[in-house]
Parts: C-alpha cells; sequence; structure tokens
C-alpha cells in the first residue's frame, strides 16, 4: 500500500485537528535515514521534532527496551515500582543543572511535564501566577495551550484558558525587542496586572522551539534567576526540545550559567519511547503531598530502560561535542549559501550546539519574514528526500534537528539537498 492509498484512509478515520507536515508514511529507520512504504529513501533533519538525538533504532537503546519488554512492560509504578525507574531519576539528578541535592519524578509527554511542573511551583509557594514569553511553545493541554505564546494555531477555538497565565515579549533583535524591553514588560506587569508575591513560576525556554529557534539572551537569564531570587518565584527551564545533548550541553541553559528550580524533559531522553520528567531542587520537589503527582503510565519501564540507554549513548559516542562539530558544519554551510546570488535570501543563522535555526526573507539583506518561501523550501526539501521542518511566529524559520548520530556523509548529502531546495 503506498503514501497515497495511506493517505486517503487517514482523511477517512482521522479528524482534520492532526496535522502533518508531509505526505510521506513511514515503513523503517536506521539512524538518520527513513524509507517509506513505497521505498524511498529520505535523510531526515527533523528528527521526530527533537526527538531523536541519538537518531532512529540506536542497537543500544533498542537492545535495552527489547530486555525490558522480556520483563515486564506496565505495572504502574504506584503499585508495583520497578528499578529502572530508580535508576534513572539517580542519573538525572546527577546530571541537574542546578546545585545542591536533586529530585526527579517522570510522566509521558512534554505537556504533562510542564503542567506538572506548574503544580510543583504552585504547591511549593503556595501562588498561582504563571508568566511565560511570547513564542513560546510549552505544549497542547489547555494550562500548557494558555502557557504557549502562539496563538495560531495552538489556541483559536480552544478557550476559555486558565486565568493568571500572563507573556511577556521573548527578546529578538530584528523583530525590534530587546533584553531591556522584555523586562521593562515584566516590570509593567508587575505594576498593572499580578504582584510578584503572588506569581508562582516564571518559564522560559533556554533556546525556543516552535518559536523560532532563538537563543535566550545570557543576560535575560541573568535578570530572571535575580528577579526570581528576590521574589521567591520559582524559575522553570523547559528543556523539553533543547535538552540531552542537542546544544552541545545536556541541557542548554547551562550555557548561560544560570541555575534553574525546576528543568522539565521529554522528547530525546528516551530515543523515541514516551517519557517525560520533571528534574528540580528537592526543597520544591518535595512540597507535593504523597499522591499528589503520578499517572497509570508516567515513568514506563521500558521507556526508562530505553532512557537509562540514551544517557550511555551520549556519554559513551561523545554527543556533546558531537553536537558542537555537527552544529559549526551546518551554519558553516548555511551561512556559504547565504552569500550566493542564486539562493533564496537567507540569514539569521543561529543555534547553539547542533539546534540550528535560520530564516527567509523577502529581500536579500532585508528582515521581512517570507513564510511563503519556506513553506516552498521545505516541499522541495521533501522531493529531492530530505525531511525538514519550518517554525516561528512568523513561519519563516527552516529549523535542523538532524540525529547527532549522524554519519557524516550522510550530513553532507542532506545539506546538498538543502541547498538545492533554496535555490531560486
Amino acid at each position: 500500500m503506498g503514501n497515497i492509498d495511506l493517505l486517503e484512509r487517514r482523511n477517512a478515520a482521522v479528524p482534520r485537528a492532526l496535522g502533518h507536515a508531509t505526505s510521506v508514511y513511514a515503513h523503517h529507520a536506521k539512524n538518520s535515514e527513513i524509507w517509506d512504504v513505497e521505498g524511498r529513501r529520505y535523510i531526515d533533519f527533523a528528527g521526530g521534532i527533537a526527538v531523536l538525538n541519538t537518531g532512529h533504532c540506536h542497537p543500544r537503546v533498542i537492545a535495552a527496551a527489547t530486555e525490558q519488554m522480556s520483563r515486564f512492560t506496565h505495572t504502574c509504578v504506584q503499585v508495583l515500582a520497578y528499578e529502572p525507574y530508580v535508576a534513572l531519576a539517580e542519573r538525572l539528578n546527577a546530571l541537574a543543572p542546578f546545585a545542591g541535592p536533586a529530585r526527579t519524578i517522570f510522566f509521558t509527554t512534554g505537556a504533562e511535564a510542564v503542567e506538572n511542573a506548574v503544580k510543583i511551583a504552585r504547591v511549593a509557594t503556595g501562588r498561582g501566577g504563571i508568566i511565560a514569553f511570547s513564542g513560546s511553545f510549552h505544549g497542547r493541554t489547555i494550562m500548557t495551550s494558555a502557557m504557549t505564546g502562539k496563538t495560531l494555531p495552538y489556541k483559536r477555538g480552544f478557550g476559555p484558558f486558565p486565568a493568571e497565565i500572563y507573556h511577556v515579549p521573548f527578546p529578538v533583535a530584528h523583530h525590534g525587542t530587546t533584553v531591556a524591553d522584555s523586562l521593562k514588560a515584566l516590570e509593567f506587569l508587575f505594576r498593572a496586572d499580578i504582584e510578584p508575591n503572588r506569581v508562582a513560576a516564571i518559564i522560559i525556554e533556554p533556546v525556543q522551539g516552535e518559536g523560532g529557534f532563538y537563543e535566550a539572551p545570557a543576560e535575560l537569564l541573568v535578570a530572571l534567576r535575580q528577579i526570581c531570587d528576590r521574589h521567591g518565584i520559582v524559575l522553570i527551564a523547559d528543556e523539553v526540545q533543547s535538552g540531552f545533548a542537542r546544544t552541545g550541553r545536556m541541557f542548554a541553559i547551562e550555557h548561560s550559567g544560570v541555575q534553574p528550580d525546576l528543568v522539565t524533559v521529554a522528547k530525546s531522553l528516551a530515543g523515541g519511547f514516551p517519557l517525560s520528567g520533571v528534574i528540580g531542587r528537592e526543597a520544591v520537589m518535595q512540597a507535593a503531598e504523597p499522591g499528589g503527582l503520578g499517572g497509570t503510565y508516567a515513568g514506563n519501564p521500558v521507556a526508562c530502560a530505553a532512557a537509562l540507554a540514551v544517557l550511555d549513548v551520549i556519554h559513551d559516542e561523545g554527543l556533546l561535542a558531537r553536537a558542537d562539530s555537527i552544529g559549526a558544519r551546518i551554519k558553516a554551510r548555511v551561512g556559504a549559501m547565504a552569500q550566493r546570488n542564486d539562493t533564496l535570501p537567507v540569514g539569521a543563522i543561529r543555534g547553539p550546539g547542533a539546534m540550528v535555526g535560520f530564516e527567509i526573507f523577502k529581500e536579500r539583506g532585508g528582515t521581512e519574514p517570507d513564510a511563503e518561501a519556506t513553506k516552498r523550501v521545505t516541499a522541495r526539501a521533501l522531493e529531492h528526500g530530505l525531511v525538514l521542518l519550518s517554525c516561528g511566529v512568523f513561519s519563516n524559520v527552516v529549523r535542523i534537528l538532524v540525529p547527532l548520530t549522524v554519519e557524516d556523509a550522510v550530513l553532507e548529502e542532506g545539506l546538498g539537498m538543502l541547498e538545492r531546495a533554496l535555490l531560486v
């Protein structure tokens, strides 16, 4: 059965609200390559939206999951606990990007992790207010949709949303917003809408994902840490997309030296198995009563076993350094494309490690976004055999999330496909 046949079946069985970046149906995959149901090969620059830092079907991850599946697949950790859950919590506590004792609890999706981080912050502070940033993406539940700083397509028609969720502008220089503007807006929010002693948490992505791969300036993160310390506010780093070696560090916030109170994780944590979590300072994490947090599938044993293998692969295969190497090669290659006269106007090439984004503009040297051209580029890339995603508030950012285990020859082949997709 081919892609068109499956698309027809999908259209008859699945609601239109589930969007698809491509009309390709996967059959099998290995590392950074995917083959569809018709046998065509693709190079994967999307990584399942940042889920596959260790690639498709890494042998060590598959072996760990298979071994655990031979034992049991589910007991519910709240009924009969199991060692992989505890071992993974111990590993992540040791990796936590802050000083002092840490605790970790597991869930299933990134949105679930973020929502539980809010619950933890609220019970720890006795407050209700949550402050997030424009352009942010924190999930698709009602609470995390409210926290997300982008209306389309995540909010339209889904309200009303929970109260006491506020947004301040995220600083992007070529969009006309500076760090000073963001901090001024936060101070205005404190004067006009909610006093700081009613704010439970400020949440920020150290590198925005869906918002456009914009890195939070260290100056902003330092200021937020100071504000949170001054007012007893919990600082949450949403590392769902940026975590687990993608940026050349285990967590992106480590680039700034700022230490958060809570860290939300998911995506590449378990190499494709559904798993998320909250890592936090012990005093904050212990605030909730026994039974207050959890979930039927939360911290699934197979996913925990896979995640332990992922952490081993990151360490043993040197993926932190590999992310820096890959990212430098991608940015240099895209930078060279931007200098040519036969490519679309490309600029604002950025990203720590291998979390690389760049923008397509309407004019060379300009900053007016060109969403239509960006859409054409991702479509052309697919025609050439490259899975490529866009993002951003103005839908003009191309984001690259190639597995960090990609072979050099495959990476170069994929960059060649990208180059052809960018030709005028």
